[in-house]
């Protein structure tokens, strides 16, 4: 489960690492801001994986192959149907982006040529998530794993060719990951054939459409509060100049690198959860609990000590550049204590996906971000110096990710205390 879920992570970690060794650190900066546009915009439907995996797990616990096959066909509609109309909105995608960010002409510039190219790959990123999603739920983690190989040997290979041998740069890191990304959903989609009806059989069902897209929905927008944090970590840091940007772009890769076991612990409980959830065993449910607790708690530590022992050698193989690898190296601590802050929100995250409390993951993360991440981002902004604004801005992530585990927390106590009244 932990090395499926570096796909998407590691197209940007991949681009960010082979661009940050070019000379020119606008390179850098102009595909960090591109990344975090175009993963903002895919993860905010990452409900798609989400949803998903908590349905297949269902229909996986229940022995229910119909339910499953109807799961599967509406979610690959949906992330077609999306993926399209991410084509058509590019135009306004960027008017948008670049109404928020606000950052200079040429680092614009390169941004825009990275997102242009990444979003025609639009519907078949989404029916990525959809495959792993599926693959997860019925706990072919194997499966999982090689379509992730898969997908970050394509991406290399091109971004050799492309970067380095053409001499392309930011296009060239964006037709990579295109090329990566179109040619690992032709390939889930051949792994996941056997939930595939005939075409003529493919139809919509209202009622379930509706009880799907209303997990969705909560999901959705649950997604789209926590990217808005994270874009804002890359984003408003572009008001700070190139070498900020750079250097939290590379910062970044550490959270991402923390998402990829954490994340992944997450993604074993929802299956797991799912599947216990669909044979009513409540037995299982505990027991799968305190399992993926104490592991999410394990590498939580595990994070920490590797983050302080070799944080620098981890910035300098991200770039080669002598001022972000200086600026990178102020703001390491908040990546060394994030961990232990931040991994109970993970691991909530894959039991509420698990138990299909949707509605109260949306309502958690409203309450974490509103309540929590912007009070102190603007608060820190308003009172800290010019030259330690951006350690408010990794001051509020932090208290964001902590405010998430305690929400969490605290409202499946009182679900736990309905149930068992």
């Amino acid at each position: 489960m932990i090395i499926s879920n570096i796909a998407a992570p590691l197209l940007g970690l991949v681009d960010t690492a082979i661009i940050g060794h070019l000379p020119q650190s606008i390179y850098l900066s102009g595909v960090a801001l591109g990344a975090m546009i175009t993963s903002f915009t895919y993860l905010l439907c990452m409900f798609l994986r989400m949803t998903t995996t908590a349905e297949i797990a269902h229909a996986f616990g229940a022995r229910r192959s119909d339910l499953a096959q109807q799961t599967t066909t509406h979610a690959v509609v949906i992330a077609a149907v999306l993926g399209l109309a991410i084509i058509l909105l590019r135009p306004v995608i960027l008017q948008l982006a670049w109404a928020v960010i606000e950052p200079d002409p040429e680092l614009q510039r390169y941004a825009s040529q990275y997102i242009d190219i990444r979003l025609w790959a639009a519907p078949a990123a989404l029916i990525n998530l959809v495959v792993l999603g599926i693959l997860l739920g019925r706990q072919q983690a194997k499966y999982a794993m090689g379509l992730v190989i898969f997908t970050n040997a394509v991406n290399v290979v091109a971004d050799i060719i492309l970067i380095i041998g053409l001499d392309l740069n930011v296009v060239g890191a964006a037709w990579a990951s295109v090329l990566a990304e179109t040619s690992t959903a032709a390939l889930g989609l051949w792994l996941i054939r056997d939930l595939l009806p005939p075409w003529r059989q493919w139809h919509i069902t209202p009622a379930y459409f509706k009880q799907f897209g209303a997990m969705n929905r909560d999901v959705f927008i649950r997604s789209l509060l926590l990217q808005f944090c994270m874009a804002v970590m890359t984003g408003y840091a572009a008001r700070f100049g190139a070498v900020t940007v750079a250097a939290n772009a590379v910062l970044m890769q550490f959270l991402m690198l923390i998402s990829l076991g954490l994340d992944g612990i997450a993604y074993a409980i929802e299956a797991l959860l799912g599947a216990a959830r669909g044979q009513g065993s409540r037995h299982k449910i505990r027991l799968w609990m305190r399992l993926c607790a104490l592991w999410s708690l394990l590498f939580a530590c595990a994070y920490s000590v590797v983050f302080w022992g070799f944080g620098d050698g981890i910035i300098r193989l991200l770039t080669d550049l002598p001022e972000v690898i200086q600026t990178a190296k102020l703001y390491l601590p908040w990546l060394i204590i994030m961990p232990l802050l931040g991994h109970w929100s993970y691991y909530f995250d894959g039991v509420y996906i698990g138990l299909g409390l949707t509605r109260a993951m949306r309502n958690t993360m409203a309450i974490s971000v509103l309540g929590v991440f912007v009070p102190t981002w603007l608060i820190s902004q308003q009172w800290l110096a010019e030259e330690h604004a951006n350690h408010g801005l990794w001051l509020a992530l932090s208290l964001f990710l902590l405010a998430r585990g305690v929400t969490q927390w605290f409202y499946l106590k009182r679900h736990q205390r309905r149930l068992s009244t």
